[in-house]
């Protein structure tokens, strides 16, 4: 008997985020040896996550496991777990917009889903936050496809446009628009505003942390004070936020705002909550677009806010730009997002099995 056990896998990028895509079936159901077969498969816990398929960063150790919906609405189950890529750890507790460019195509790769015209557009239900999607795929000749002319920053060249619409989308995690009831709150001494689309995301200004807020990712990675303080401010953040202790978790993520220097909307520095992302979260990118989007946050001053919905928000992130599309209600404190839409792109890197010590599941 060997002291491997194999396990079917593929691996994929979605967005600017990639990592290895799992059929449910395929996988232990006990969360605890789950979180250990994933911690083994991309090798979390080493610097450059040697002894895994991993990369070192947390856009490359994100993982989707999916499998067939029995949702009277859903077509598939979007399972996220995200692999901490530095510690030994897996956050089971969010969802990943850029990984879900991966579930429609995954879901045709593994027969769950059969393409039946030149677009297929698939239900997804996210079995951790109970978030709906729809992700329409381009399936020619109910062929599936990669390639294409759709270009996202942060990606080299280009392939075929994977169109995202995100549903119930407000009070994702806390069930409210602003948790903490206001516009914006002091924490340490910063003003922030704490805000929940689909993603909880604590927001600051990027001068108020001491930053110009168009630093490059390898610039702000090695800025361990401003870290430290945003760290602060997170945590307590969290708790305001009915989070509870948030010092292992991903959620609320963070963001430091500024204004446009390449005519976006507003500029945009993101952190995963602990590395810099080197884009944009497609899901943090919502809640940020609502903050701009609402009179009173800490977006007021830094950008022209559009008047009309549903509104583009084009954000300027350290690899280019973002653009987000929002059905948006203003109603004070609690205003509305009914949709949101991104597109993505998403490619098959490579399939086959993947290999964990026989000692962590046998």
């Amino acid at each position: 008997m060997s002291d491997q056990r194999a396990i079917p896998f593929l691996h994929m990028r979605g967005g600017t985020s990639k990592g290895p895509v799992f059929h449910k079936v395929d996988l232990p159901a006990d969360e605890k040896i789950l979180a250990e077969v994933l911690i083994a498969a991309v090798g979390s816990g080493h610097p450059l996550n040697i002894d895994g398929i991993g990369a070192g960063n947390s856009v490359t150790t994100k993982v989707p496991i999916i499998s067939k919906s029995d949702d009277n609405w859903a077509d598939i189950d979007y399972f996220f777990a995200q692999v901490q890529a530095q510690t030994p750890a897996v956050d089971f507790t969010t969802t990943c917009g850029n990984m879900l460019a991966t579930v429609g195509p995954a879901a045709i790769e593994l027969g769950l889903v059969k393409p039946t015209a030149d677009e297929t557009s698939i239900k997804i239900r996210a079995v951790n936050t109970e978030g709906r999607f729809v992700s329409t795929v381009q399936t020619p000749n109910t062929k599936l496809i990669y390639g294409g002319k759709t270009v996202i920053d942060g990606v080299p060249g280009s392939a075929a446009p994977i169109k995202l619409t995100f549903m119930d989308v407000t009070g994702s995690k806390t069930g409210k628009f602003l948790p903490t009831g206001n516009y914006k709150d002091i924490i340490n001494s910063f003003e922030v505003t704490c805000m929940d689309v689909t993603m909880p995301v604590v927001i600051g200004r990027a001068a108020d942390f001491g930053i110009t807020g168009y630093e490059d990712r390898e610039a702000l990675d090695l800025n361990r004070p401003l870290f430290k303080k945003m760290e602060a401010v997170r945590l307590k953040a969290a708790d305001m936020m009915g989070l509870g202790d948030a010092s292992r978790s991903v959620a609320p993520k963070f963001a430091l705002l500024a204004p446009a220097k390449k005519n976006g909307t507003i500029a945009v520095r993101y952190f995963m909550p602990w590395q810099t992302h080197p884009t944009l979260a497609a899901t943090s990118a919502q809640c940020l677009a609502a903050c701009v989007l609402t009179p009173g946050t800490v977006a007021d001053g830094l950008c022209n806010r559009p008047q009309y919905s549903p509104a583009t928000i084009v954000f300027e992130h350290p690899l280019g730009y973002m653009s987000v599309v929002l059905d948006y209600d203003y109603r004070g404190l609690d205003s509305t997002v009914s949709a949101a839409h991104i597109t993505r792109t998403a490619r098959k890197l490579s399939s086959g099995l993947i290999y964990v010590p026989s000692s962590i599941w046998i």
